[in-house]
């Protein structure tokens, strides 16, 4: 290994140091004062819930651990949006697990929180995974009542998705393990079974002080919602269970009895480890964004044994499209070409930009795939589309449309890796959030955003010096440079791959040594959902 590998390695193992820092301190909710009293009420944890009920916690991925990260410092924050969401096992079944942290204002429902509770739901209905509801919360958060409450994508939301999962056969299993109230004691109760823990847990619909002031009626929150009243008198729950082990206990006793269900049929065999060495991930990632790098160096530390089957070689360079096994599946992988090539007509091509051949061998690709049921791997390192008088004379926008339209389209499951760039229409066509991944991941250095930072900040800075020279005045070189640093600073920020997760427009930043683990869990999980659509291009400009 040469001395720039040596410098590369250290400062990306320090990049994913800098995050799983993060990651600690998010993990501690509200703070270990409040955890701690939770302990004293007799409760578990949220996450020591979550780790007692799956088999192994090891085995599992957390979705939207930094979901809420630097939002909403003038409340306080919001830890990982107020809730836990793991995939894993339980009983030896695949499922979609989401318990409230009461540690984080008891609970309570930020914008963000609903956000997380939706793309949970989602991936269970896309994936028609059984979903446990571990409940303890204080509802909504009223101060921002009206982020969360009314529209389309909000916490009415939740209990439609129910309905839904429920017509759909999708199980869903509730534990009332603290407060349920108000429109959030329909979720539990809009499962398929629902269990309450004793002296902990309440339903109602209206606390005992809301019901004093309501109607006059004075009664301890225990009679009126309490495990018992709903256990014996309203039968609104079907088990009272003595504490929070019991509970999971129970859940896992219903997880054993599930029947078996439909697969899509993805094809696996054993699975086998890279050959090459996937630690070297990080020595081989430029600590630059703007460098090169050869990205069949990346996808031989990814795929089994090292071996993959690459589609066109000779064509469309900047896109690599290929055949090979994660972790024994098969999958189809479209991967952005970091290095200068030299297409088929002589000319030097871009690393990291979608030329016309190459996204006209995409779409060809990703329709292969789609007739030989293979699921689609999204290795995204993209600068955007190729721009220019020749690109655009050459039909650059319709090439970049087909292959948008096959992503669109594509009836496969999807999962996305942003590796490193992320830019434009590029996280389009490169199967962005806005296209339907079944699970969309980030490595820690990885860049989101409309354009890079550079050229971002000198155009809102074009912008920024026409409206003050509209108004007669001038900068000076001085001002210029600091108002340059300052847009550049600020844009910046919000390219990172932790402003992108804490709004979930990706579902996790993690360790590229994982990356083999996510895309396993997300076809295991997607075998559970048999393909019924058939890929169909529409209509499209030849």
């Amino acid at each position: 290994m040469d001395i720039e590998f040596n410098k590369r390695e250290d400062q990306n193992k320090l990049k994913l140091s800098e995050i799983n820092q993060v990651l600690n301190q998010v993990k501690k909710g509200g703070g270990e004062k409040r955890l701690q009293k939770l302990r004293d009420e007799g409760k578990m944890t949220a996450r020591e819930r979550v780790e007692y009920l799956l088999d192994n916690i090891e085995n599992a991925i957390e979705i939207g651990a930094l979901a809420g990260y630097e939002m909403y410092a003038e409340h306080g924050g919001c830890p990982s949006g107020g809730v836990v969401v793991m995939m894993g096992h339980v009983s030896g079944r695949q499922c979609i697990v989401v318990a409230n942290d009461a540690s984080v204002k008891a609970g309570a429902w930020f914008p963000i929180t609903g956000k997380k509770n939706l793309r949970a739901q989602e991936i269970a209905m896309e994936n028609r995974l059984p979903i446990i509801y571990l409940v303890d919360s204080a509802g909504v958060y009223l101060p921002m009542q009206d982020e969360i409450f009314p529209d389309k994508e909000h916490f009415g939301r939740i209990f439609r998705n129910n309905a839904k999962m429920s017509s759909m056969g999708i199980v869903q299993i509730a534990a009332v393990m603290g407060s349920c109230v108000a429109g959030g004691a329909y979720l539990p109760i809009m499962s398929d079974e629902a269990m309450i823990v004793d002296k902990t847990g309440s339903i109602f619909l209206a606390g005992s002080y809301l019901v004093k002031a309501a109607i006059g009626e004075n009664i301890d929150n225990e009679t009126l919602g309490g495990a018992t009243t709903h256990c014996e008198v309203s039968g609104v729950t079907d088990y009272k269970a003595k504490d929070d082990k019991d509970a999971l206990n129970r859940i896992k006793n219903i997880m054993k009895s599930l029947g078996d269900y439909d697969k899509a049929g993805f094809d696996r065999i054993e699975p086998a480890q890279p050959k090459e060495n996937p630690d070297d991930i990080f020595g081989i990632m430029p600590a630059s964004r703007a460098e090169q790098y050869d990205t069949y160096d990346i996808i031989k530390r990814l795929v089994d044994n090292s071996e993959y089957e690459e589609y066109k070689p000779d064509y469309g360079k900047t896109i690599v499209c290929a055949t090979a096994r994660i972790d024994g599946w098969s999958v189809g992988i479209v991967a952005n070409q970091r290095k200068l090539v030299k297409s088929g007509k002589g000319e030097m091509q871009f690393g990291g930009v979608i030329y016309s051949d190459s996204a006209d061998k995409a779409t060809r690709f990703i329709a292969n795939c789609n007739q030989r049921k293979i699921p689609l791997v999204f290795l995204q390192d993209v600068t955007g589309f190729m721009v220019g008088s020749k690109s655009e004379h050459g039909g650059i926008i319709k090439d970049g449309a087909k292959m948008v339209n096959a992503v669109s389209n594509s009836v496969v499951p999807k999962f996305t890796i942003i590796t490193g760039n992320s830019f434009g229409a590029g996280n389009y066509a490169m199967c962005g959030k806005a296209y339907d991944p079944r699970l969309i991941a980030a490595w820690p250095w990885a860049e989101l955003a409309v354009m890079g930072g550079a050229q971002a900040a000198k155009v809102l800075l074009q912008i920024q010096e026409a409206t003050l020279k509209k108004q007669g005045k001038e900068l000076s070189a001085e001002e210029h440079q600091a108002l340059l640093d300052k847009i550049t600073q600020n844009y910046n920020k919000q390219t990172q791959a932790t402003y992108s997760a804490a709004r979930l427009w990706t579902d996790a930043i993690i360790n590229p040594l994982d990356t083999r683990k996510w895309i396993s869990m997300g076809i295991e999980a997607a075998n559970h959902s048999p393909i019924t659509e058939k890929f169909n291009l529409g209509v499209i400009q030849v």
